[in-house]
């Protein structure tokens, strides 16, 4: 799973918020879809410049993912480039498209769960939303703050 830290929450948080408000949404569509909105969070390039990168090589998020190579010179790749370097993994990536990762799914109420659909703009939010979620309790889970320290009274001479 992604790393625990503030840019991947925030770019959940944000990519999630984004797509509550109605941003354009189309999961057909490299720069509209799941994977397609983190990256304009994350590269802050529009729907259409991520899709002109993309159909630059053949294939889905999931194919580039597999064809991913950091040298070479593919604007996609470049994307991607920079998404890892926020702190994302090419599986985190590949499960946002079909918001198939088994321990954010766990972590979805089983209602909604057995229904969640990979292309349904509600589904990604709330997918988003719980994976944030994780990552944010993890990171706090992390932290430990030493015990306050009370001074022992003074003796009296």
């Amino acid at each position: 799973m992604a790393k625990s830290t503030l840019p991947v929450i925030q770019a959940l948080r944000e990519t999630a918020q984004r797509l509550a408000a109605e941003a354009p949404y189309q999961w057909g569509h490299m720069g509209s879809c799941n994977c397609g909105h983190l990256a304009q969070t994350i590269t802050h390039l529009s729907k259409a410049e991520i899709h002109a990168r993309a159909m630059q090589r053949y294939g889905d998020w999931e194919r580039q993912l597999t064809d991913y190579c950091p040298t070479s010179g593919l604007p996609i790749d470049a994307t991607i480039d920079e998404m890892l370097a926020v702190g994302f993994s090419r599986a985190d990536l590949t499960h946002l498209e079909r918001l198939s990762d088994p321990v954010i799914r766990a972590a979805i109420p089983f209602e909604r769960r057995n229904a969640l659909r990979h292309n349904q703009r509600d589904d990604v939010v709330l997918y988003l939303r719980t994976w944030a979620d994780l990552l944010e309790n993890s990171l706090l889970a992390d932290i430990h703050l030493p015990h306050l320290l009370v001074p022992e009274p003074a003796e009296a001479h």
